[in-house]
């Protein structure tokens, strides 16, 4: 099913070839395309493999596979991300040119230490807050990392006060200072970051409208920051809601998410459809997405 496109709405679905998809990711790739449908706009497929050692060999084509058996077809031919390394280093090279970036010689265990030694809360959701030990220098130690400042500026320490819109959770706002820090773009194995690669991404694509798991709200004041000194546009953003398990907690690859069942498509694609507030009755898959596409709740007022 495609809709024409008629208005400057360009959305995309962006999984990672980790695994197949499963309940949970399933979720938000139909409510990516389904927004995008609602809207009028195009909806393209990135595979997000950057961090190729934990990709499973095949996994791409298997996950496109479970998107076509369920009639989710993207209206450009997929990006590859482990295809666009010229552009994430061009990228990085505009930053560390403006001052922006730094080389970085910390370990893990070393950042676990100055931030114990400065009394600071050691994790945030699993993530060590970088404390900015190597802005001043790396003393000639090994390179691990290449790092973006999150001050204010470059020469200004003040914290990085980062506020957004969410379409479903409303105004939001983080202290990228305090709460991240000076986070990664690079590793010394020469694997991109995930936050650069998809700013770079969303932008040079002219992605317009982001629409993903709530997992990955967090995400977006780095992003914002990297759209602002890239010169990117801010897409318009809406973050659905988790797809939990029978422990409580969120379905992920990680913790043994199980691949989707497609024996039965129109069955799969119901059941995704009920977190987002869907309880689609057609009988076949076309009248389903049709259905859904009509019955999509986070429409937005106005021409898009």
């Amino acid at each position: 099913m495609s809709t024409a496109y008629v208005g400057r709405y360009v959305g995309r679905f962006a999984p990672s070839p980790t695994g197949l998809l499963h309940a949970g990711s399933l979720v938000a790739a139909l409510a990516s395309w389904l927004d995008a449908r609602a809207h009028g706009g195009r909806w393209l497929l990135r595979i997000e493999d950057v961090d190729l050692p934990r990709c499973v060999p095949g996994a791409d084509r298997l996950i496109l596979g479970q998107l076509a058996a369920l009639g989710l077809l993207p209206d450009e031919s997929p990006m590859w991300q482990s295809q666009r390394g010229a552009h994430y280093a061009q990228a990085l090279a505009r930053l560390e040119a403006e001052g922006w970036v730094y080389g970085c010689a910390c370990s893990r265990k070393d950042i676990a230490a100055a931030i114990a030694a400065a009394g600071g809360a050691l994790q945030r959701h699993g993530e060590l807050v970088y404390p900015s030990t190597c802005r001043a220098g790396t003393q000639g130690r090994p390179l691990r990392a290449w790092r973006l400042r999150s001050t204010a500026g470059r020469a200004d320490e003040r914290p990085l006060l980062i506020a957004w819109h969410d379409r479903r959770l409303g105004a939001q706002a983080q202290d990228l200072t305090h709460a991240v820090g000076d986070f990664v773009l690079k590793r010394a194995d020469g694997l991109w970051a995930y936050q650069l690669a998809v700013v770079v991404d969303d932008g040079e694509q002219g992605i317009s409208h982001v629409v993903r798991g709530e997992d990955l709200a967090d995400n977006t004041p780095r992003q914002i920051r990297l759209q602002q000194l890239l010169g990117y546009a801010r897409p318009a953003y809406l973050h659905t809601p988790l797809v939990l398990g029978a422990n409580g907690e969120k379905l992920s690859k990680q913790n043994g998410a199980l691949p989707v069942e497609l024996g039965d498509p129109l069955a799969a694609l119901k059941q995704a459809a009920l977190p987002l507030g869907l309880a689609l009755q057609a009988s076949s898959l076309p009248e389903a997405l049709a259905e859904a596409v009509a019955a999509w709740p986070y429409r937005l007022p106005g021409p898009v």
